[in-house]
């Protein structure tokens, strides 16, 4: 019988997961960091993914009245006996959540905003029987909720009323509790970024400014926040007048390994599942993020490939993290790197580092405002790592692991392909020349194309994933003729082709077979033309064309192509 804690996939209860056996990665050493700390309003900002949520619903288990000691039994906070003595459940605890707040018009967002806040004041509807409040004071609370208790949307809630919530339910359990309030706000940022794909950042940056200035400026009732965010927002822009504020942010040394899994945690938790053997492929796959002077993975990934590996031991990694966003910000850079941003992705692409210059201080409006910008939200964002700094400023930024490479791959592909279909004259020459069995013009027109991509030559990466990068762009301008019928990696004759194609209306079936030739030893001509042979043969012995004959194909034109970074040789064997 399997007794071993259940994986808590997108849990971020903490009481949830530590009353229903689920495993839990102990992060409550950051309550200690937070106590210890200089910080009244603390802003820490992390890429997606990483534990944000999980750590921010814990913080308030942990100092919220009512509080369960047994929640954390055993687990490292425990052992600072003075702190707990001090400050476990002794503070009233406002807890709000932004991340819903993603509407695609103001009023929309303007609604989920009020939601959001009206349902956190229903939580403290002991504040109307308090003998601590005046009629008065219990009045500006009902104001809060004042639609009925029936789970309606607070839509009606006035916006000058909005503003002043958070600082109006901070004063009121101060004053019932005769203690000062603790104000958590998760992805406080989120309403900001949404406003990036419709028309109403100044209305939004105007309103959440205004929440923040006056829950956070001048709060006599406030002992101390904590903020969550993916980017930190420049001053400016919503944080005008906050000299209390501490932002942590991924280069900050305090507290790194507190978000994400550490070498040690992701080990232990291999060996508890029973897939220590996988430790490697997760490292490969999931590590690489440095925050501060932390080694960490993306936990998401961790506890999904673990998850995989419970119902199949052979599970390969995934790009889990990839999968739950949408990745427009490697598009819209990829979309505007010219040849020089070019030169440098491909640099990444290849495990190199590029030193670029990072600026943590951005407006949403400024996001794509400039290439600069961009490498600056690549890295805020976990698409980039750090590598080491100088000054503070200049960062060499890495891509970290295997993950994040195969979306730049991916979206590299993408792009290229979308590049290409604008030009359909040559597209369709290209194709034509593949069917009329025209070599030197396939690889005149191929080399014209892998002279506008950009390049993989990385030399860590396996041989068979370099071929794969070149067979996807074939297969990418090939399956611009939708009536050809084209497989990728069939099983055919004794193997699996890289491609096969049918054109049935003329009898004619191709077989395409890429390599990528080692040149340490060779001339770049000898060593391509050295591979289109040995594809070639290939075809030749595993008998790949013999799916074709096998559909009526009569005309059979095999194909050797060669790639090695931005060249190509092609050899026609009929």
């Amino acid at each position: 019988m399997n007794t071993r804690a259940r994986l808590p996939i997108g849990i971020e209860n903490f009481e949830d997961i530590r009353r229903n056996g689920f495993y839990y990665v102990d992060k409550t050493a950051l309550i200690r960091d937070l106590m210890e700390g200089s910080g009244n309003i603390n802003l820490f900002t992390r890429p997606r993914r990483f534990g944000k949520s999980l750590n921010m619903n814990m913080l308030k288990y942990f100092f919220e009245y009512g509080c369960e000691p047994q929640l954390f039994e055993g687990l490292a906070i425990r052992e600072e006996l003075q702190l707990c003595r001090e400050h476990m459940g002794k503070y009233p605890v406002i807890s709000v959540t932004l991340k819903d707040v993603d509407g695609s018009d103001y009023d929309t967002a303007l609604g989920m905003l009020r939601s959001a806040i009206g349902r956190e004041a229903m939580r403290f509807q002991f504040l109307l029987d308090s003998d601590a409040l005046t009629a008065r004071e219990k009045a500006s609370y009902e104001k809060l909720v004042s639609i009925d208790f029936s789970g309606q949307k607070w839509f009606d809630m006035p916006q000058e009323l909005l503003v002043s919530s958070l600082l109006t339910l901070c004063g009121l359990l101060h004053k019932h509790y005769g203690q000062k309030a603790i104000l958590l706000i998760d992805e406080y940022d989120v309403p900001l970024d949404k406003t990036r794909y419709f028309d109403y950042y100044d209305q939004m940056v105007g309103l959440i400014r205004s929440l923040f200035s006056q829950a956070l400026k001048g709060n006599h009732s406030l002992a101390f926040a904590v903020l969550t965010g993916c980017l930190r927002i420049s001053k400016e822009s919503i944080f005008t007048g906050l000299n209390n504020l501490k932002v942590l942010s991924i280069t900050t040394l305090q507290s790194g390994e507190r978000f994400g899994f550490t070498d040690s945690e992701v080990q232990a938790m291999a060996e508890y599942y029973g897939c220590g053997d996988k430790f490697n492929q997760m490292k490969e796959w999931y590590d690489g993020y440095r925050f501060g002077n932390a080694d960490v993975y993306c936990p998401w990934d961790v506890i999904n490939y673990i998850d995989s590996l419970r119902l199949d031991s052979n599970a390969s990694p995934k790009p889990f993290w990839i999968n739950t966003s949408g990745n427009d910000i490697i598009r819209n850079f990829i979309n505007l790197a010219k040849a020089g941003t070019r030169k440098e992705l491909e640099r990444l692409i290849d495990g190199e580092s590029i030193p670029k210059k990072i600026n943590q201080e951005l407006t949403y409006r400024d996001l794509y405002a400039s290439i600069d910008n961009l490498w600056s939200i690549l890295f805020t964002t976990g698409y980039l790592t750090q590598r080491g700094s100088e000054d503070g400023e200049i960062y060499h930024l890495a891509i970290p692991n295997r993950e994040i490479r195969k979306i730049f791959v991916d979206q590299i592909l993408e792009w290229f392909q979308q590049e290409a279909r604008r030009d359909t004259p040559a597209l369709d020459a290209f194709c034509d020349a593949f069917a009329n069995g025209d070599a030197e013009a396939v690889e005149s027109r191929f080399n014209a194309y892998l002279s506008r991509t950009i390049s993989i030559r990385d030399t860590n990466v396996r041989k068979s994933k370099k071929e794969n990068f070149y067979h996807g762009i074939l297969l990418g301008l090939l399956s611009h003729r939708e009536d050809w019928y084209i497989r990728s990696n069939a099983e055919s004759g004794d193997g699996y082709s890289d491609i096969l194609v049918e054109i049935e209306e003329k009898g004619i079936g191709i077989v395409i077979e890429v390599k990528y030739p080692d040149n340490k030893e060779k001339k770049q001509y000898e060593a391509l033309e050295k591979g289109c042979r040995e594809a070639l043969r290939q075809i030749e012995i595993t008998g790949y064309e013999e799916k074709l004959r096998q559909d009526g194909l009569e005309t059979i034109l095999r194909y050797g192509i060669a790639c090695n970074r931005k060249r190509c040789r092609v050899l026609l064997q009929k």
